[in-house]
């Protein structure tokens, strides 16, 4: 062993004291428990189902009594099994899947007869065993028996009867799942959500596509393609060409669009006939190429920010040392505020995945120098370094020496302690200044996961800067001007497109039009009988508007969103912030695109926009 280059030196009278350890490894290994575990975690590990119970079998044949760990490896093996998972890229054969289906059942009853507890695990191999046999009531009662017996059900408890009833199209019973799943506080990701819409679109449910489209849009804001796929679908049959009314209220349009924030009105189908469904994609500041709609940039509420950054905190201090993270805050308080944070471990280590390379101090101060240049007071940014970053191998260098030592005086040198992950300092200071984050980081291991999707993912697209180095140095992908979400405003619909992490491809929308849907009329008192029968849900009643109405109205509501941004923020900046290929210099951008607080650039624009002027 080395350490630091000094070689340690073994005391001679102590090499033998290992040899008592040894054995007692030697001993432990000859325990047949310890080697039925060893044996039946490797079958787990190598999907082998057909050798694990052969496994326990021969265990039992000898004394052995079986635990419940060894009775859920066994159970998800075979529900796996018979689920057709443990070899996806296979098709599973029927008769291995009803061997699968019958040594699971089995082998619980056993699990019960032989008194060992059940836990979620358990409960739901079950499930998926009851699913695999297409039998979703019984899928749907073992996932509900785990609260009877006080175990704490997970989505994949109900995910198993949800997608059998899906699949059978009995829509009352998913819709049912649905429910009593959301309403114990599990809500459905994007697999049972499509699973839903695409049951909802064939059965014709227009109240329920429209809630789901919502509830994708809130929890995936991005759709996969197979998602897509059943969205095209649903506006190309004849259930989604007649729902919706010509007739609506603008006004009312308007205020529900200010209420959530821009983006989406929640109020229905808005007009009627056939819809033109193409597959597009944005300009650079967001106008479609198909339809010229100008997408908008939608609020992020200041409490949820706070909540958030309060939220981080009490995580942050959870799992680091509670006297190293509060260091930290108050090392913030004598030091900020920032325009631009710098997760200096990811900066420094881009591209350098060959034989010489290696954490680059120079590649770190090009992108520190080109944020400092793109801050409106030219400020130094935060770096945040793990310590032995700054005191490293690169960190000997005369050059980098001075340049760490330069950045330490300007206050522009943050080093976390050994033992912290600076990933929590990089990600609290940009929320805490509301300012720009540089890195190329896609935030998804589990650390980002305990922060909640929904508010997180809002917040990354709107202050995460991701960068690339051609041969004149670094570049900045800024934030995009408009929000990268589903969105439907006017009767359109405008929905994004998952895709790779390659941030200069340019990102597929499903634009989604119909004629009369922009359409030309306006009723500004609809009665309350008529509102009840345009679709899904008692306020669903507008559709189709006059465009001069539209562009009025949409005006109307820029003035009172810009005169409600400006109160609580301040001046203007958000033109110094604009993107590589999208200069909003103009006036009329700076206005249309919202205000900014001069100590926090990067907060957002709201920009509800006036759509006559993208036309």
């Amino acid at each position: 062993m080395e350490t630091d280059g000094e070689r340690i030196q073994v005391n001679p009278t102590t090499r033998n004291e290992g040899r008592p350890a040894k054995d007692r490894r030697k001993k432990k290994w000859a325990n047949p428990e310890v080697q039925l575990k060893f044996a039946l975690g490797n079958c787990s590990r190598l999907k082998d189902m057909a050798q694990a119970i052969s496994v326990c079998e021969k265990a039992m044949s000898e004394g052995i009594k079986l635990n419940q760990y060894h009775y859920n490896t066994l159970l998800y093996l075979c529900s796996s099994e018979a689920m057709g998972l443990l070899r996806p890229e296979e098709t599973t054969e029927e008769a291995s899947k009803e061997l699968a289906l019958k040594k699971g059942f089995e082998i619980y009853e056993q699990m019960v007869a032989s008194n060992i507890p059940p836990n979620e695990a358990t409960y739901t191999a079950v499930a998926r065993l009851a699913a695999a046999s297409e039998d979703g009531d019984m899928a749907f009662d073992i996932a509900k028996k785990m609260v009877s017996h006080n175990l704490s059900p997970r989505l994949r408890s109900y995910s198993p009867a949800l997608f059998v009833f899906c699949k059978k199209k009995e829509a009352d019973k998913a819709y049912e799942v649905d429910d009593y799943m959301v309403g114990r506080g599990i809500q459905p990701e994007e697999d049972e959500l499509e699973a839903l819409l695409r049951l909802s679109v064939e059965v014709g449910r227009v109240d329920k596509v429209y809630s789901l489209l919502q509830r994708l849009r809130v929890k995936a804001r991005q759709v996969t393609a197979s998602t897509c796929d059943v969205i095209e679908q649903w506006f190309n049959s004849k259930a989604g060409c007649e729902v919706g009314n010509e007739n609506w209220d603008a006004d009312r349009i308007s205020e529900a669009m200010i209420s959530r924030g821009g983006g989406w009105h929640g109020q229905g189908w808005l007009g009627k006939g056939d819809w033109k469904v193409e597959k597009t994609n944005m300009s650079s500041n967001g106008v479609c190429k198909c339809c010229g709609e100008q997408l908008v940039s939608i609020d992020i509420d200041p409490v949820e920010t706070d909540n958030f950054a309060k939220s981080l905190v009490d995580l942050a201090c959870a799992r680091e040392v509670n006297s190293n993270f509060r260091n930290f805050q108050e090392w913030l308080d004598h030091h900020g505020p920032y325009d631009f944070i710098v997760d200096g471990a990811n900066v420094g280590l881009y591209q350098q995945n060959f034989a010489d390379g290696g954490f680059s101090v120079s590649q770190l101060s090009s992108v520190v120098n080109v944020s400092r240049q793109r801050s409106p007071k030219k400020k130094w940014p935060l770096i945040l370094l793990h310590n032995k970053r700054a005191t490293g191998v690169p960190a000997d260098n005369p050059y980098n020496k001075q340049l760490i030592e330069d950045w330490r005086k300007a206050g522009a040198l943050y080093t976390t302690p050994a033992g912290s992950n600076d990933d929590w300092y990089w990600l609290y200071a940009a929320v805490r200044f509301k300012c720009l984050l540089v890195t190329n980081d896609e935030m998804r291991d589990h650390l980002f996961q305990l922060l909640g999707n929904e508010f997180f993912s809002k917040w990354k697209e709107k202050h995460q800067v991701r960068f690339t180095f051609n041969k004149s140095g670094p570049q900045f992908h800024m934030p995009p001007p408009y929000s990268i979400v589903i969105q439907s405003e006017r009767g359109s619909w405008h929905i994004p497109i998952k895709g790779g992490d390659d941030i200069e491809m340019a990102r597929s929308w499903l634009c989604v039009t119909r004629s009369v849907a922009c359409g030309l009329k306006q009723r500004s008192d609809p009665s309350s009988q008529e509102r009840n029968t345009l679709g899904p849900s008692e306020d669903s009643g507008f559709e189709g508007v006059n465009d001069d109405v539209v562009s009025k109205s949409n005006a109307d509501v820029e003035d009172t969103r810009i005169a409600r941004h400006e109160e609580n923020t301040g001046d203007a900046l958000c033109s110094t912030f604009s993107t590589e290929t999208a200069q909003l210099t103009s006036e009329t951008d700076k206005r249309k695109w919202g205000s900014m607080s001069p100590s926090s650039p990067c907060n957002q624009p709201f920009s509800y926009k006036i759509r006559k002027e993208s036309a």
